[in-house]
């Protein structure tokens, strides 16, 4: 398999070429993976730690340690592949991400797994922070909102019907299997990605290696602070963490001032469009993270179903942003983001709230159809908010754009389900409520800041 010299423009038809599909495929495909290894251990934890005998406490970890990895690194990697370029990094994160999930699939003990999964959330960094990039070297920028729109269907899908999946896994198979599918699946994108993914031409930068392990500490740190608030840790070790997060970032942000292209977007956030787009990223993940942590034991705890009928009652919600992401993804290309993205978290806030006060009798099919008006609104936002990032940044700029939007996504997931262990903590047997409540306020005030990209828009 031969390295390509550049990339190739789309066809004149306006249809992809056939290695233009292919590298789309491949992408699609690591990021399944990579999104899907973030919610499948959650499922898995209780049957791993009892193989492992490990305690709860610790078996924590392995899902700490893959979180951690990738938030940490993720905008040194972005910043890498804006200076060697998007390819490389995104095929160095897929082997990596390959051969960690067989170590995962091979661990022995807790501490083994626990190493071989900040392995794999270092691969699933770099592939996530250059995705969107890749994307947008495929398609050109009038038709980027079709691309970002699969990719869209593909996080929110895999995120959303990431316990389900585990569930059928370990129901005909032992957890190990959960890491071991990942190899063929991984060897599969890496064959695509090899020969058809586009280049992007270096540049004449040099990677800043202090700044990159500032930025791992101080991410590393945040994301810390906030498992710990999630588990209820020790409120000390929470203060000491984001301690650390405020001075590293801030020796960060001391570093960097005055660079044409720093580690981590500061130049990009001052940009009316990129910053709202952030926030609206930052505020619907952070409802989708409070929804999906609290919902299982609302429905299990509050309304009695079992966990099979939790299963199938959680399921609407991903199906529907499979069918609405595309369509969300080809509107932006035509219908300005702002207004996209102000409907569809409107939306999602209206369904958070009937979820909120839906009575304990309440049938299947109107949780059914709450959970529906979720997930349209959910897969209305997440395309043409995607697409106002990637537009509202310099082509060149690019790999920060790229990156931004996985940090805002995972920060914001980590964010909601600290709150829904603070929520737990306040309010008791009530905190699913409370849980959900917030939910419609963070999807609210993403509305009203991706209705404000209008006002960006035209200034």
């Amino acid at each position: 398999m031969t390295q390509p010299a550049a990339p190739l423009p789309t066809a004149a038809s306006g249809k992809l070429t056939p290695r233009e599909l292919r590298g789309l495929v491949a992408i699609l495909v690591s990021i399944a993976l990579a999104v899907l290894d973030t919610a499948i251990a959650n499922t898995a934890l209780p049957t791993i730690a009892a193989d492992l005998n490990a305690s709860p406490a610790a078996s924590v970890w392995i899902i700490n340690a893959y979180q951690l990895a990738a938030v940490a690194t993720l905008l040194p990697f972005a910043a890498l592949g804006g200076i060697i370029g998007h390819r490389k990094v995104f095929l160095s994160g897929i082997i990596l991400f390959v051969v960690a999930s067989g170590l995962c699939a091979l661990a022995w003990s807790l501490p083994t797994l626990t190493v071989a999964r900040v392995l794999q959330g270092v691969g699933a960094s770099a592939i996530m922070s250059v995705n969107a990039a890749l994307i947008g070297l495929i398609f050109p920028p009038e038709r980027m909102g079709r691309g970002l729109g699969l990719n869209a269907l593909v996080v929110g899908t895999c995120f959303a019907a990431g316990p389900t999946i585990a569930s059928l896994v370990l129901s005909v198979a032992n957890w190990p299997w959960l890491f071991a599918i990942n190899l063929p699946l991984g060897l599969f994108a890496l064959t695509f990605a090899w020969s058809s993914l586009p280049t992007s031409p270096p540049k004449a930068v040099v990677f800043d290696r202090l700044t990159a392990v500032l930025n791992v500490i101080t991410f590393g740190a945040l994301i810390f602070a906030l498992s710990q608030a999630a588990q209820l840790g020790s409120m000390s070790s929470v203060v000491i963490a984001l301690a650390v997060f405020l001075i590293a970032g801030a020796l960060m942000l001391r570093r960097e001032v005055g660079h044409p292209a720093p580690m981590f977007p500061l130049d990009l956030l001052k940009r009316p469009m990129f910053a709202l787009s952030t926030l609206t990223a930052f505020c619907s993940f952070a409802t989708q993270g409070l929804a999906f942590v609290s919902l299982p034991f609302f429905f299990e705890t509050t309304l009695g179903r079992d966990p099979i009928q939790t299963g199938f009652l959680m399921t609407p919600w991903s199906i529907v942003v499979a069918l609405i992401a595309p369509m969300a993804g080809r509107l932006s290309d035509t219908y300005p983001p702002g207004l996209l993205g102000g409907i569809g978290l409107a939306i999602l806030s209206a369904g958070m709230v009937s979820l909120a006060i839906m009575p304990a009798d309440l049938s299947a099919t109107g949780i059914v159809i709450r959970m529906i008006i979720c997930g349209i609104g959910f897969g209305f936002f997440q395309a043409p908010n995607q697409k106002a990032l990637m537009t509202s940044a310099p082509r060149e700029r690019s790999s920060g754009a790229s990156g931004t939007i996985a940090m805002a996504r995972l920060i914001g997931q980590a964010t909601g389900a600290a709150l829904v262990a603070l929520s737990f903590g306040m309010s008791g047997t009530h905190g699913p409520v409370l849980a959900l409540s917030i939910g419609a306020g963070f999807a609210a005030v993403g509305s009203v800041a991706s209705a404000l990209r209008l006002v960006a828009r035209n200034a």
